[in-house]
């Protein structure tokens, strides 16, 4: 007869996830102790003056690299920060931000080393993410030119990160949110940054926008 073998009933991973939990208790307790009303606070609601469009990367917290608190910025993330006009998602994220938080700027976010941008430089199948890459590859052609010549592979796709943050800031102003609000007069600008894991540094790619008067003109709603 065989002797009998107990099973390690305990789901692997488990001690991670508890460790989730105590660390939203000890979260909890420091908040107070620098604020015993910091709940009460965040609970009557929120009016942040930022809505952010980053990258999934979990390395890329929105708040922690930009010191602010939170319900200083709204957050919508996905792989390589992409604005893509079907994404009703993103739009949902925007009409809300402009149109009902009212926020003073829309910020594309991305980082040196993306992941997105990586795979979308490959010729490699990934599955479903394929298609959702697929815009950074029109990105690609559109400044192929000066991409294909940077033989350095690390070089040329920082290059292709930040006109990744150029185009998609592009394609925010191009949206009838964006546009309408412009319309109307209401303050709102829109901007294209790069964050490098590796040092940390935030870099303004200089594209700023605060109206459509420098955008084609196929693209500008009346």
């Amino acid at each position: 007869m065989c002797a009998k073998i107990e099973k390690d009933t305990k789901p692997a991973g488990d001690d991670l996830y508890k460790s989730l939990l105590k660390g939203n208790q000890k979260f909890i307790a420091d908040a107070l102790k620098i604020d015993s009303e910091y709940f009460t606070k965040l609970a009557k609601g929120q009016s942040p003056p930022v809505l952010w469009i980053g990258c999934a990367d979990s390395r890329v917290p929105a708040n922690q690299i930009t010191n602010t608190a939170p319900g200083e910025i709204f957050v919508h993330r996905n792989i390589a920060n992409m604005v893509i006009h079907s994404d009703m998602n993103m739009l949902s994220v925007l009409d809300y931000a402009v149109n009902i938080l009212k926020v003073k700027h829309v910020i594309v976010t991305g980082h040196y080393g993306c992941g997105g941008v990586l795979a979308a430089m490959s010729n490699q199948q990934f599955g479903l993410i394929d298609n959702w890459l697929r815009h950074i590859k029109d990105i690609y052609r559109l400044h192929s030119k000066e991409l294909d010549s940077i033989s350095n592979m690390d070089e040329r796709c920082d290059r292709l990160v930040e006109y990744n943050v150029i185009e998609n800031v592009y394609n925010l102003c191009k949206t009838s949110i964006v546009q309408n609000a412009w319309q109307t007069g209401q303050p709102l600008g829109v901007h294209g940054w790069v964050y490098s894991i590796s040092t940390g540094v935030i870099t303004d790619m200089k594209v700023s926008a605060y109206d459509n008067a420098n955008m084609d003109n196929v693209f500008r709603f009346k």
